[in-house]
């Protein structure tokens, strides 16, 4: 059988070296310029049972089963080092890199390209700091020259790619470009492997004179079974035009990628530049939050397409100093059609003057703190034609009662068409926020509170409808008070009346939109909000 595997394996790298090859060689001519034949350029996935043709420095090193056979360095009391192949110039060096184990911080287990020896060389890390780092070593400890946040798994594998063109280095982690920088070091060397004090396994290593991921591309054609729509445009905050940023456009005009792994969509989420990010199936990410990275539109494929588990984190890590918004704040994200479910913190958390986010159409539940929470100067931001259900503390908007060195003036949110199904409170909780557009969404059974307006927020509450709802708005909810506006709104089922003072800015003044007509928004919004509706 392993026999087999290697045979198919080398076949494989055969024909796909030489498809690209043909081409690369096309595209060439079509240019007019002049083609070499694209070469692969080293190969070994260890199928044989043996490491012949590697030098080794430090570590502990053998050919184990881990699945297949792989190259294991089991040891983390040392800086491990393992080199290969003739020397090359341009160069692409990749190989699935599986991490075991750190000894201290800052560890990390890579690839390496244009090894002049094992202590001169170029690297493409997983860092146990949650990181991927870009970087090389002459002769000294290893020098960093890019790096981007990764969530990075022991026990998981990623495919780790570095490429080495020119003066021209680019890192690819599960096929999706994280990293890239010039540098002119070293011109030439081998291909190699490092753990440095870390324990890893390595499986499929190539080596080609071509760039651009050897294995499915970054762009590829959706496959059948579901959409992966990203048209579309939000209806409020979301549109305005304001902070340097003109309406929420998310990953237009960047390519677009497919994930089906949590090593694949957190890597997608966390590189830069605008990327459209289609997502198939229920993905289990680890616990904790995974911070997306501006210019990015994540859509689930189909209506059961999503993320279990985990969160997303959208915004820079808090910092009370801050206190206006910053010229790297997090922005122009749209999330839409995903299921969130089981989330360890919050399902959505928006933070630190992002701006210009669209979450749409999701279906979100059973996590544990808030499902849609968005605090710290956040603005210009739209939650629409979402379903919230099987869960307490739904949305909050602004944090804390003492955080309006950073609110006031901000939290400029819209809230419409979303299904609040028998959500207790947070429906939203909004402090500060002014003005908070609650428009056309659907309350049924809310027991404790529908929308809290406190903290001198001022939320604009109109259109909605209330179904046994004893207390749909108020502004006397809990702490300071705050002002709301309740108008041509539809109560029923022993629902209460709104308690409601002050004045509010109305969000026309900023941007335009269409009120539906209360007494049909039950039926609009069961039909269409949550997954699978667009």
């Amino acid at each position: 059988m392993r026999r087999r595997r290697a045979r198919k394996t080398r076949l494989a790298l055969a024909a796909l070296a030489a498809s690209i090859a043909t081409a690369t060689a096309a595209a060439l001519v079509l240019l007019g310029v002049p083609s070499a034949s694209a070469a692969t350029l080293f190969g070994d996935d260890f199928e044989d049972g043996n490491s012949t043709g590697w030098s080794r420095s430090g570590g502990s090193w053998s050919v184990v089963t881990d699945g297949s056979l792989t190259y294991r360095q089991s040891g983390t009391s040392a800086d491990a080092r393992a080199v290969a192949g003739a020397g090359w110039a341009d160069q692409a060096v990749q190989a699935r890199v599986k991490p075991i184990a750190f000894n201290g911080s800052g560890r990390h287990v890579a690839v390496l390209a244009r090894a002049q020896s094992t202590s001169s060389y170029y690297f493409l890390g997983l860092s146990n700091a949650g990181s991927v780092i870009l970087g090389k070593r002459t002769g000294g400890a290893p020098a960093t020259i890019a790096t981007a946040a990764a969530t990075v798994t022991p026990g998981t594998w990623y495919t780790l790619r570095l490429e080495a063109f020119g003066s021209t280095l680019r890192g690819f982690v599960n096929h999706v470009q994280v990293v890239s920088a010039t540098d002119a070091t070293f011109g030439s060397g081998r291909t190699g492997l490092a753990g440095y004090y870390a324990s890893a396994s390595f499986d499929d290593v190539l080596v080609s004179d071509i760039g651009g991921p050897t294995d499915p591309p970054t762009t590829p054609t959706l496959p059948p079974g579901g959409s992966c729509s990203s048209s579309g445009t939000p209806t409020g905050f979301a549109s305005v035009n304001a902070w340097g940023q003109n309406g929420t456009t998310g990953g237009a005009g960047g390519p677009t990628v497919e994930v089906d792994t949590a090593a694949e969509l957190i890597s997608a989420i966390g590189q830069s530049g605008p990327l459209n990010i289609c997502v198939r199936g229920m993905i289990t990410v680890p616990a904790g939050m995974h911070n997306v990275t501006s210019d990015k539109t994540i859509v689930g494929v189909g209506a059961s397409s999503g993320i279990t588990g985990g969160g997303f984190n959208i915004g820079l890590p808090p910092d009370d100093a801050i206190t206006s918004p910053p010229a790297n704040a997090v922005h122009n994200i749209i999330i839409r059609n995903l299921v969130f479910r089981g989330a360890t913190d919050d399902s959505i958390n928006v933070q630190m003057f992002s701006h210009h986010i669209w979450i749409d159409h999701n279906d979100l539940a059973d996590g544990y703190d808030g499902l849609v929470d968005i605090k710290r100067g956040s603005s210009y931001v739209t939650v629409s034609w979402n379903h919230v259900h099987d869960h307490t503390k739904t949305m909050l908007l602004g944090h804390d009662d003492d955080n309006d060195a950073q609110d006031v003036g901000r939290l400029k949110v819209t809230y419409h068409h979303n299904w609040f199904d028998r959500t207790p409170q947070r429906n939203p909780r909004v402090r500060f926020g002014e003005p908070v557009h609650v428009f056309n969404n659907y309350y049924v059974y809310n027991t404790d509170v529908g929308v809290a307006c406190q903290a001198n927020a001022g939320c604009l509450v109109e259109g909605n409808y209330f179904e046994r709802v004893e207390e749909p708005v108020s502004n006397s909810y809990a702490g300071p008070g705050g002002r709301c506006v309740a108008r041509n709104n539809v109560f029923v089922d022993e629902s209460g009346a709104p308690d409601c003072s002050g004045s509010v800015q109305e969000p026309s003044s900023y941007y335009s939109y269409t009120l539906d007509d209360p007494n049909g928004v039950k039926a609009a919004v069961t039909a269409g909000a949550g997954v699978g509706k667009i």
